[in-house]
């Protein structure tokens, strides 16, 4: 890596940001493009063109022979397509060249995308078009606009769109709440987030002799290994030299990107790890996290490594997931979920926070849909995750104050003080008012909440326009009440209780791993949805519907067909790993054990007519496991196939998910199962994959 004085000036030196903007473009595009970046203001067409040229300029100067226009398809990862700068010149020779009407608008061919019946097959055309708020960038010679993608008819087919839409929305009413509090002077309103990014490396050459995790990302099948992450050894501890290497390159080109890659470090499971960025406005978090997973995977290539992004790549240890923390700030530097030295008299942030705790209640199987993944089902719950159960976590301070409130209580406010460590050399340290519960699907943790639901691979678009959607219509109730009262901080105090009254059966600040919690939710109300497919058919509930028309961020028609897309896709998962899971069973798994048993039974019988020595009894009692756990497997698949074409041969979309989530993995678990007891049996020469010793302790 280069000396540490020379990341400033790398920083974001592969970005058309604001420094590269001021420097290239004249003084009044600048200035134009600045009010739409920075207040949300209409892109002005008339400054295209000398956009255009000053992006194409900065552009060649970084090696840039092509532009692309980037964007995020309902495929949960990015697109593009790539065009050379070059044009004919009247001399047969070319020109380099790009025009604003290329910056603004591009087409691509819409036809292969996940459109959920939004257009017809033969209706091949979609447009693409520049979003100014998001910063172009260059990398491996190629220009990237950052850009919104929708079908001829004007149908979103893209998840930045309703991002987009749900952040002016958001914007609009804490703005209105602010005005309400007499702080106008503020700047701009933003949601911010910052989405720390679990993922695991393996080596290259162990991933490719694995058929299912090359096909599906994920092991399908693996024996429990001899220590798995029993003793914490690898959580926070020394990273290895390998892929200390990768996390030096990883940050070097993230920082060129402008991303603010901070904290690294190994996570809980063997081969596992974590980056944290710092925060920034939810769209340019969005597109970072894009381009974080494949600058992930593209890095981890160069180092003989394989960065896998599966939810539950493997069984017995912990999956990855992504912590989305999200919170509302100004571009003046306040942040409306900041509680201040004495939360208990700061009556706006009160108010935000309990409308939070009501959107979180009245909208949790909007947020349980916005994670629902097949890969994420193996995660929720298991001991490691946030269950599937929405809950909001507080912590005691927070939780005592709005109690106190809701029930007419005087509060006592609270000295934390310092933590007494037991020696006077070290210093002291200042006790926090909450913990940080790492159960919690939905925690405050001191000025935002941490969102901890998201699969590691997700696009994190769908939960943050939820957030911001769910945030806007309890803001704007709020407000509602709040423009037409003749006493404003009785009427503050009123909401904030009622507020709190109606909703604190959301609010749980214990241990969401245990069954206790399971029971204990049932009774107070809550949703549970503990799989993706019984969850996204609830996308198109009347109530969901009349929320995001009314916000004008979905209509029916998108939100049916992002529900359909939805369905097909844990459908199609489940197939391909069923599919998968056949394949090795039949012509890896079987084959190995008849071929280990075959080995057993020939030496056996050559001993027996040599009259060399007695037959052990563990020889006999081996190869009768052996022969039964054929059987066994045997019947296994034969049960698979059946459940898998019961499943594809189903009409109804919702119901054809379903089959695959529960009678398919029902299958699969089965036949997993049994292979994974005779990989315990076979000799390791023979078993035809790398076990998970192999992979998770190289």
């Amino acid at each position: 890596m280069e000396n540490a004085k020379n990341i400033p000036e790398m920083f974001g030196c592969m970005v058309f940001g604001d420094s590269a903007m001021r420097e290239h473009l004249p003084e009044e595009v600048y200035a134009t493009l600045r009010r739409t970046i920075r207040r949300g203001a209409p892109l002005d067409i008339e400054i295209a063109n000398p956009v255009a040229d000053a992006m194409k300029a900065w552009a060649i100067e970084r090696g840039a022979t092509h532009y692309s226009h980037w964007f995020q398809p309902l495929t949960g990862i990015t697109a593009e397509k790539h065009d050379s700068f070059i044009e004919p010149a009247s001399d047969g020779q070319i020109i380099m060249k790009f025009s604003g009407k290329s910056l603004v608008r591009g087409e691509s061919d819409a036809s292969s995308f996940p459109n959920g019946g939004l257009r017809a097959t033969f209706e091949a055309r979609g447009y693409t078009a520049w979003d100014p708020t998001s910063p172009a960038f260059v990398r491996d010679s190629t220009l990237y606009i950052p850009t919104v993608f929708c079908s001829l008819g004007g149908d979103t087919l893209d998840k930045k769109t309703p991002l987009l839409r749900s952040v002016e929305c958001l914007r609009n009413s804490a703005r209105r709440l602010m005005t309400l509090f007499g702080k106008t002077d503020i700047g701009t309103i933003n949601p911010t987030v910052g989405a720390e990014q679990e993922y695991f490396l393996i080596p290259e050459e162990l991933f490719r002799q694995r058929l299912d995790l090359r096909l599906c990302g994920r092991t399908l099948f693996g024996a429990r290994p001899p220590k798995a992450q029993e003793l914490g050894d690898h959580y926070f501890g020394a990273i290895k030299p390998r892929v200390k290497a990768f996390m030096e390159e990883l940050d070097e080109e993230l920082w060129k990107l402008g991303i603010m890659a901070k904290t690294e470090h190994n996570e809980a499971a063997p081969c596992q790890h974590e980056l944290a960025p710092i925060f920034c406005t939810t769209n340019t978090a969005c597109d970072h996290n894009q381009l974080t997973m494949e600058m992930m995977k593209r890095v981890a290539t160069k180092h003989g490594l394989v960065c896998l992004l599966h939810e539950k790549p493997f069984a017995y240890i912990n999956g990855s997931g992504k912590h989305n923390n999200w919170s509302i700030s100004t571009s003046h530097g306040i942040n409306l979920m900041d509680p201040g030295d004495s939360p208990a008299d700061n009556a706006q942030f009160l108010l935000v926070l309990t409308s939070m705790i009501a959107a979180v209640d009245e909208y949790a199987d909007l947020l349980r849909i916005s994670v629902a993944e097949a890969g994420n089902d193996h995660r929720l719950g298991a001991g490691e995750a946030p269950p599937a159960i929405i809950s909001v976590f507080l912590g005691d301070e927070l939780t005592e104050i709005l109690d106190c409130l809701a029930e007419g209580r005087p509060y006592t406010k609270h000295d934390n003080g310092n933590l007494d460590i037991g020696a006077s050399v070290l210093p002291k340290l200042p006790k926090d008012n909450t913990d940080r519960n790492r159960t919690s699907p939905f925690a405050f943790t001191g000025n935002k909440f941490e969102f901890r639901m998201l699969g590691s691979g997700a696009s994190i678009a769908d939960a943050n326009t939820v957030l911001n959607t769910i945030a806007s219509e309890m803001l704007d109730r709020i407000s509602d009440r709040l423009e037409k009262t003749g006493d404003f901080k009785a009427e503050v105090k009123a909401i904030v209780s009622e507020m709190y009254r109606d909703h604190r059966r959301v609010v749980f600040n214990g241990n969401g791993y245990g069954e206790e919690w399971v029971k204990e939710a049932e009774e107070r109300g809550l949703h549970n949805f503990p799989t993706a497919a019984e969850a996204v058919p609830h996308l198109v509930d009347a109530e969901n519907v009349t929320l995001f028309e009314k916000h004008g961020i979905f209509t029916a028609t998108e939100l049916q067909s992002r529900c359909d897309i939805m369905l097909e896709m844990i459908a199609k998962t489940i197939a391909i790993e069923a599919s998968t899971m056949l394949d090795m069973a039949k012509k890896d798994i079987r084959p190995a054990i008849l071929f280990y048993a075959d080995s057993l039974a020939a030496g056996m019988a050559r001993r027996k007519k040599l009259s060399v020595s007695t037959i052990s009894r563990a020889e006999k009692e081996t190869l009768s496991r052996l022969t039964a756990i054929g059987d066994e497997i045997y019947d296994a698949i034969a049960a698979l196939e059946e459940k898998a074409a019961a499943a594809a041969a189903t009409e109804n979309l919702a119901a054809r998910a379903l089959a695959y989530s529960r009678d398919v993995r029902a299958a699969m678990t089965a036949l997993r199962t049994a292979a994974d007891t005779a990989e315990a049996l076979v000799s390791r020469d023979i078993w035809p994959f790398p076990s998970y010793t192999d992979i998770l302790f190289y």
